[in-house]
């Protein structure tokens, strides 16, 4: 099952198959702008009785809602990430990171580690 949440903060989801990520997550906003992103993963969600899924998902997409940046969100049961695509701004990842780590504690950011200076 696949949880989207996008902008409208409404969530949809489908138990079948759908696009694949690169299709269907944006890469600019409405004014030609680029767009930056992150995944998490959230180990071991999907194997989680369905009211913890469900909390999981009202939780993260409560905190997505409070961010005016966040342009698209996807919750991916099968593979247990969550991508979000949001207007760069200084801090905004971290900002939203450590708000979903709030709500969904579980929740890791995926990174490489930086470029040695």
């Amino acid at each position: 099952m696949k949880i989207r949440i996008h902008a409208s903060t409404t969530l949809t989801s489908s138990a079948g198959p759908g696009l694949p990520l690169w299709q269907v997550a944006p890469t600019r906003d409405v004014a030609g702008r680029r767009l930056t992103d992150f995944m998490m993963l959230i180990p071991r969600l999907r194997s989680r009785p369905r009211a913890d899924i469900e909390r999981a998902s009202r939780d993260i997409q409560a905190v997505l809602a409070l961010h005016q940046d966040v342009v698209f969100a996807d919750l991916n049961l099968k593979l247990n990430v969550l991508w979000v695509s949001l207007r760069p701004r200084p801090g905004a990842i971290s900002e939203l990171v450590a708000a979903i780590r709030l709500r969904v504690p579980e929740a890791v950011l995926v990174a490489h580690p930086p470029e040695p200076r």
